[in-house]
């Protein structure tokens, strides 16, 4: 790296903080945003579908999806989304961010309105084009994740990376937040229009034909922000970071960064610039110099995001479960079909309002002030201190009087993750590799965490079920209850606390300097101060 390249990334690490690094943080954040809407609105509205499409006439229960529908209804989103952040990851290394970060928005937006739309003239049949649809944006979220990352720390300034790249993936708060309140608004507008007696009194008339109207509503609902947010992921100039380092084009590094932000460059007659050499230090991802310098660091990303996502996304899937089981949300049978949503909507959407916005928020109010290494293992610490409290006393809570103690503390379980490794995993990825694996590396370590989203997402649905056959929902075979799920979620946090030794701080350091991008480029400077010493030009440092 010439020193000009040099001037150009030094100026984006010294630059003050401008409008346009909140334009970034808005069109990266709608992404999440309805990354967020989509994964989680699902969970709004399986009891639905299962009334809809399963119901069993003479039995005393509502329908139920059948375990393996249910598994596939919930989980194949997160298979597309593992595929397509490992995809994704690789081609925004190769092709540069922002040429695939349109891409992944359209796919979103076409595929959020196919699973609204999902046809089929049996039950099966829905549940297929819908599977097929949810595994497709799940791939297109997939690639939000490292490509929002790495532009979101390759634009901004070293002071405060940490919480831009917080801010971005905040907005998931706020699409979880969002989804219950599509849901509440669809689902009481519906309840009101359309009466219908409690499943017990009348458990055909319990689910008028309309009901299917509100999952299709709700699903659909996703691709409205990410369609807002095309025009401007398109008008966005690609990050200076990759033109320099990647593409080794420094001079239209400078030209692209000074559309976007106010800083100051020296002039120079002619860039140093050749985008054809490469860097006699460089190596591959898959060398023994990358598994020296970064092998460990990419172990902790990867396992730290496993670790998390298998507690994070079991509780934020099966909240309703949850609840169910503590006796906060009646009986299916006492309510109608779409009551039932209703009622499932208000009981997530208070918990997202009172501990999951919250927590994504101080994270980036205290990122850069307390560093990402403490926000992780405090984080881990106090998930798995709130979920030994929530299984060792287990029946405690169950009793009506304790109930408001139970949802604190659940609320509290949430606050950390997000005030905590659910954030940081998503962070630090961006910052420690360097600028040529760094979209890749995001991409291995977020699949490891969507790897770990599956097992939550397949697992404790089984594990949760009672261990008394007469008590397991129809269909699943018996499981080691709700307690000992809560149990083994708390050993996983333990684990979490654990591989966090071995994620390092990035608070306060420049991109280069965790990456040793700088160690790399002493060869390159050498070489450009000799030409410039032999041209007579003078180099700007």
């Amino acid at each position: 790296m010439a020193r000009k390249g040099k001037e150009v990334l030094n100026a984006l690490d010294a630059a003050k903080t401008q409008m346009y690094h909140f334009t970034a943080i808005v069109i990266a954040g709608m992404g999440f945003f309805t990354d967020a809407y989509d994964l989680f609105s699902i969970s709004l509205v399986t009891k639905l579908l299962g009334r809809i499409y399963y119901h069993v006439n003479g039995s005393k229960k509502p329908g139920t999806l059948p375990p393996n529908v249910a598994a596939a209804v919930n989980g194949v989103a997160f298979c597309g989304t593992l595929a397509g952040q490992l995809f994704f990851g690789w081609l925004g290394d190769k092709l540069g961010r922002k040429k695939v970060y349109g891409i992944t928005l359209m796919v979103m937006v076409l595929c959020s309105l196919g699973s609204g739309l999902s046809f089929g003239h049996s039950a099966n049949g829905v549940m297929a084009t819908l599977c097929f649809f949810r595994f497709w944006l799940g791939f297109g979220i997939g690639g939000d994740y490292p490509l929002s990352a790495t532009i979101m720390s390759e634009y901004a300034n070293k002071k405060t990376r940490g919480a831009f790249i917080a801010a971005v993936f905040a907005m998931q708060g706020f699409g979880i937040l969002a989804g219950g309140i599509v849901s509440l608004i669809v689902s009481s507008a519906f309840d009101h229009e359309f009466d219908a007696p409690a499943y017990e009194d009348d458990p055909v008339g319990s689910t008028v034909p309309q009901a299917d109207y509100v999952w299709r509503i709700v699903l659909m609902f996703g691709a409205i922000p990410a369609l807002l947010t095309y025009y401007w992921r398109m008008k966005m100039p690609e990050t200076a970071r990759y033109t320099a380092l990647v593409a080794r084009n420094t001079k239209q590094a400078a030209s692209d960064m000074s559309k976007v932000l106010q800083v100051d460059l020296i002039a120079e007659e002619e860039a140093h610039s050749n985008p054809s050499s490469s860097n006699p230090n460089s190596f591959g991802l898959f060398s023994g110099e990358f598994a020296r310098r970064h092998g460990l660091h990419l172990v902790g990303t990867t396992t730290t995001w496993f670790l998390l996502d298998i507690a994070y996304y079991s509780n934020n899937l099966f909240q309703k479960d949850i609840y169910t089981a503590i006796g906060w949300i009646p009986a299916a049978e006492t309510m109608n079909a779409i009551h039932e949503v209703f009622t499932v909507s208000k009981a997530q959407t208070l918990i997202a309002l009172c501990g999951t916005v919250p927590g994504y928020w101080f994270t980036v109010a205290f990122i850069d002030r307390i560093g990402r290494f403490f926000i992780q293992l405090m984080g881990f610490i106090f998930m798995t201190l709130f979920m030994f409290a929530l299984a060792i006393p287990y029946d405690h809570w169950r009793h009506r009087e304790n109930r408001i103690g139970f949802l604190i503390m659940y609320s509290l379980t949430m606050f950390f993750a997000n005030f905590g490794p659910n954030a940081t995993t998503f962070v630090v990825p961006a910052e420690i590799f360097p600028a040529r694996f760094r979209s890749t590396c995001h991409g291995i370590s977020a699949a490891c965490g969507k790897a770990g989203a599956i097992v939550g997402a397949f697992g404790f649905l089984y594990a949760a079920q009672s261990s008394d056959p007469e008590k397991t929902d129809a269909g699943y075979p018996p499981g080691i209850g709700v307690r000992n799920s809560l149990l083994m979620l708390g050993g996983v946090n333990f684990l979490g606390i654990v591989f966090t030794l071995l994620v390092p701080e990035s608070k306060g350091k420049s991109l280069e300097e965790l990456s040793r991008e700088d160690e790399e480029q002493i060869g390159g400077d050498a070489a450009a101060d000799l030409t410039a010493a032999n041209s007579g030009r003078t180099v700007p440092v």
